[in-house]
């Protein structure tokens, strides 16, 4: 994927757009109080990781509270709005040598390996509205492709900084922002490691079938990197559809990064998706591939050698436990999921995957090999006082042979999480 690509494609992007009709936001603002939200969710959250080999066997187990507090706008040609967000979490287990650490991130750990007992976390942002465009500053938490903040763990992740986000075109959504700080999710400090991060895009519906979405980043004396992606869905029947889903990133490492790491400074990886859906039933086949002189780098911390960049940037078909995203792998994937509210039993699916990879490029082998069942089930309470209350277990079993070691370790990981919304007004 040439470095120009993402550029051109966000021209034709606003060009396509150039002449769609817009309405003013403040036609419908009823102003800072009564536009106010304050939400509630509590989740309980446990990771065990049984790692093979030599490696020791990780688990934590945690209770939160995140309350999030989003106000509406003052009324006028440009309004002015304040979000505020605090987050508490107790420790339920992983102490002594059993704590998560990087893997699971629920509590960071002092240096003889003790896992704290509770964290908390606050933040808050100002933003600015002048029409559908919204200029904020200060705790944010991106969902982009080439910026997702982590809310996978126990307590979230976040960035220190200035975004815009901008819907002025019917259909299109421009986004960019400059961070100069991130709050990993077991700390309550800003000292992870990230001086700078840049970045900037846009994602379109040309129509009901079609979406498109593209973005590139910077993250200071570390990486740049852009992302395209595309989903095209097909019609057949009733509940009937063919579901084509494309994912692509380019990464190119600082010079001094790469050797701190020792590997390459370029990488390409990709994914297609084809998905079959048939009532309650979807049918999934993808093929993911991964080339250059390194593999794909995302997330982490900075001060531990990692990007920095958000612990879910990675928006590829056959990312689970894995993300099959090593030197030169390729990856293909099979998968079932089923809506069984669709047979009497609504807010329960289910969902299984079996992805093996090979051409896994490390120093003892260019044909490492790793593969991994996924399974999950998941239930949300659909009514009632118990309403949105949501369980998910998942369980997942990972493989590598032992010339890629060094890349990734294989393992049976659980996971349960119990998660209950509230919204208090």
């Amino acid at each position: 994927m040439k470095k120009i690509l993402p550029l051109t494609l966000l021209a034709a992007l606003c060009a396509q757009s150039a002449y769609a009709d817009t309405t003013p936001s403040q036609a419908s603002n009823n102003g800072f109080i009564a536009d106010s939200h304050l939400d509630l969710l509590f989740r309980n959250a446990f990771i065990d990781r049984n790692y093979r080999g030599n490696t020791e066997t990780r688990d934590e187990w945690g209770q939160a509270a995140i309350l999030n507090f989003t106000s509406g706008f003052t009324q006028g040609p440009v309004g002015f709005g304040f979000d505020a967000l605090g987050q508490y979490a107790v420790r339920l287990d992983g102490g002594w040598g059993q704590g998560g650490g990087a893997g699971i991130d629920f509590f960071s750990q002092n240096q003889d390996g003790q896992s704290k007992n509770d964290l908390e976390k606050i933040g808050g942002r100002a933003k600015m509205r002048v029409s559908k465009t919204v200029l904020s500053y200060g705790t944010q938490a991106p969902v982009l492709p080439i910026l997702n903040a982590d809310s996978s763990r126990l307590l979230d992740e976040t960035y220190t900084g200035v975004m815009l986000d901008s819907q002025e075109i019917d259909g299109l959504d421009v986004t960019a922002g400059h961070f100069t700080a991130e709050q990993q999710k077991s700390s309550n400090k800003h000292n992870s490691g990230l001086h700078a991060l840049t970045f900037g895009g846009a994602s379109y519906q040309f129509n009901d079938r079609l979406s498109g979405s593209i973005y590139a980043s910077n993250v200071e004396s570390v990486l740049s990197k852009q992302y395209l992606g595309m989903t095209y869905t097909q019609p057949l029947a009733p509940e009937h559809s063919l579901i084509f889903d494309f994912n692509g990133y380019n990464s190119h490492l600082n010079k001094g990064y790469a050797e701190s790491q020792d590997t390459g400074r370029h990488n390409d990886i990709w994914s297609f998706a084809t998905s079959y859906v048939a009532g309650m039933h979807t049918f999934k086949i993808a093929y993911q591939q991964s080339t250059g002189s390194t593999g794909y780098n995302y997330g982490g911390y900075g001060k531990n050698g990692g990007v920095g960049d958000g612990g879910n940037s990675i928006y590829v078909s056959n990312s689970y436990w894995s993300d099959f995203n090593g030197k030169g792998e390729r990856s293909i994937q099979l998968a079932y999921s089923a809506d069984l509210g669709k047979v009497g039993l609504p807010g329960l699916t289910y969902d299984v995957a079996y992805v093996t990879a090979d051409n896994i490029e490390t120093a003892e082998t260019n044909n490492g090999h790793e593969h991994e069942l996924f399974n999950q089930i998941q239930y949300k309470v659909p009514s009632g006082v118990a309403k949105n209350l949501k369980i998910k277990l998942r369980y997942s079993i990972l493989r590598v042979s032992a010339d890629a070691s060094s890349y990734n370790v294989g393992g049976n990981e659980v996971r349960v999480f119990v998660e209950y919304p509230l919204s208090i007004f």
